[in-house]
């Protein structure tokens, strides 16, 4: 089968297409037929060994997938050949990746995908949808008519923020930095979209909120400004932070416990397979009705996997704002 992988980890340049054998399922696993695949910056951070992770190596890269089952292994109940699937989680804490023809995936970390959704979309919300659901709902436990904040309407995680607390019956607030992604933003429901070059974002959430603050500040950024933060957050307010591994920023101790505020950080692939079930449940029935979309900035083909991960380096890095939305990639 064709395949992106690494033999060694690196920039983009390591990363090689070409041929290896294709896997057969194990005690658990399920072999999909890969239809379609997105690329996350856990992705990069992996192959470029800034993550230190058990790779097998030739090491298959990626997390998420979509695509049809071919063959289940030993022990596997939920699934038969044929069926039409998507998941995340694969490609990390020693299992194989998913930038391939075939994937040999764990099938508790498979879902049905609905009908009528396509592979890409599946793909493209996989990631990014269960870590925007695990922080909302397992984390903040939001509830019908709070207010949400989140940091970059548009991107990966804060699209599916913004659409998921929508759907919840929340009022959310987002930023963005441009009117392209300000109408993006409306039309997935933000109810107040502030451009963060050229307004001023403290300013537009005490107006937003009486002064009162947000019931849950969603922090998608790989650099969080607590001191900005705190003072935007209603009392008992919780805030999520998922981004940031090398962060140390300065922390307002004081005005955040005398608040009653609550502080959650996670890593999604850290989450219990039922954990992540519960995400991708209520997932399916929202982009099965229409209430979520993954929005999609790039599509390419699976031989174009170094170009794909320079390009999300470049946005997640180097902030270069080139890209809306996920990088989506076929075989």
């Amino acid at each position: 089968m064709k395949a992106a992988y690494i033999e060694r980890t690196g920039s983009p340049d390591v990363i090689q297409f070409g041929d290896l054998p294709t896997p057969a399922p194990g005690a658990g696993e399920v072999l999909v037929k890969v239809a379609a695949v997105s690329v996350n910056p856990i992705d990069t951070y992996i192959r470029a060994g800034m993550v230190a992770m058990q790779l097998p190596m030739p090491y298959i890269v990626g997390c998420d997938l979509a695509g049809v089952v071919e063959k289940v292994g030993p022990g596997c109940s939920r699934f038969k050949p044929g069926d039409r699937v998507w998941g995340s989680n694969q490609g990390l804490l020693g299992r194989q990746g998913t930038f391939a023809e075939y994937a040999a995936a764990r099938e508790q970390l498979l879902y049905a995908t609905p009908t009528g959704v396509k592979d890409t979309e599946a793909a493209a919300a996989a990631l990014v949808g269960i870590t925007a659901h695990l922080g909302l709902f397992r984390c903040a436990k939001l509830q019908p008519g709070e207010t949400v904040f989140v940091n970059g309407g548009t991107g990966g995680v804060g699209s599916m923020v913004v659409q998921m607390a929508g759907a919840a019956g929340a009022r959310v607030v987002t930023t963005v930095g441009s009117a392209e992604k300000a109408a993006l933003a409306r039309g997935w429901g933000a109810d107040l979209v502030v451009n963060y070059k050229t307004d001023d974002v403290p300013v537009a959430i005490k107006q937003f909120t009486g002064d009162a603050g947000v019931d849950v500040w969603y922090e998608t950024q790989r650099e969080p400004d607590f001191q900005r933060a705190v003072p935007l957050i209603r009392r008992r307010g919780r805030m999520i932070i998922m981004a940031g591994r090398q962060a140390q920023p300065i922390f307002p101790v004081g005005p955040f416990y005398t608040k009653d505020l609550s502080l959650f950080g996670f890593a999604m692939f850290l989450a219990t397979p039922a954990e992540q079930q519960a995400c991708a449940d209520d997932i399916n029935r929202w982009l099965a009705a229409g209430k979520l979309r993954a929005p999609i900035g790039r599509t390419l083909p699976l031989a174009d996997t170094a170009v794909a991960h320079r390009l999300q380096e470049q946005n997640t890095l180097e902030k270069a704002g080139t890209l809306t939305g996920k990088i989506v990639l076929t075989p």
